[in-house]
């Protein structure tokens, strides 16, 4: 597995790859990897010759400042999963390296974005949608890989790739739960005790009212 922290590397790399006619996958994350995103990656490994995981904390998707200075970094710890993961290409840029000058682009994904998360999360998608479509043109995948824990998210990610017209298969794949229903996610470790408790009444309370 290699560890790949510019763009030009990371083209260089696939570009050899892509010579020799390797299908290549993508799972973008921002780390503090846990079981959720190796299912991702473990569905990528099995459907394309070449995997590609990026780590990379997005910066233009927070609109709270705490929250971006208080997410889970632990990129050692990650490809220590990734390895055995099967991955080949991890690629953890900085932030001056994905944004060597500010992105200034505008989406417009009309009630795709603007309702549910995106209504309390102002700006959220769109640096959602930056930052995608700098990864698809930095790794040109053939499959992407995300995970239906953020349903929205997908939404605009198809969207985007349309409006942009980006030659890429937007692959969606299951949540995964922990034993009382809590949907895995990197942002659970932050959650004190009570709220740990208290946390999978909401995905259970959301089951029951459709029954």
């Amino acid at each position: 597995m290699k560890i790949v922290n510019s763009i030009k590397e990371l083209k260089s790399y696939l570009a050899e790859e892509k010579r020799n006619n390797k299908q290549i996958g993508f799972v973008p994350t921002m780390g503090a990897l846990h079981n959720g995103h190796l299912s991702l990656v473990k569905r990528c490994v099995e459907e394309n010759d070449v995997s590609v995981v990026s780590v990379f904390v997005n910066p233009t998707q927070f609109n709270d400042k705490h929250d971006l200075e208080t997410y889970p970094r632990t990129l050692d710890k990650d490809c220590a999963l990734l390895e055995p993961a099967g991955c080949d290409y991890v690629f953890a840029p900085s932030a001056e390296e994905m944004y060597p000058e500010p992105d200034t682009r505008t989406f417009d994904f009309g009630t795709v974005s603007a309702v549910m998360e995106g209504a309390r999360r102002p700006g959220h998608f769109n640096g959602v949608a930056q930052i995608v479509s700098k990864l698809f043109y930095a790794v040109e995948p053939d499959n992407a890989y995300f995970g239906e824990k953020d349903f929205q998210q997908i939404a605009v990610i198809r969207a985007m790739v349309k409006q942009l017209d980006i030659p890429v298969k937007i692959n969606a794949c299951p949540i995964l739960r922990e034993a009382d229903g809590l949907a895995l996610s990197s942002r659970n470790v932050r959650l004190t005790p009570e709220q740990r408790q208290k946390a999978p009444l909401i995905a259970r309370t959301l089951k029951e009212s459709t029954n």
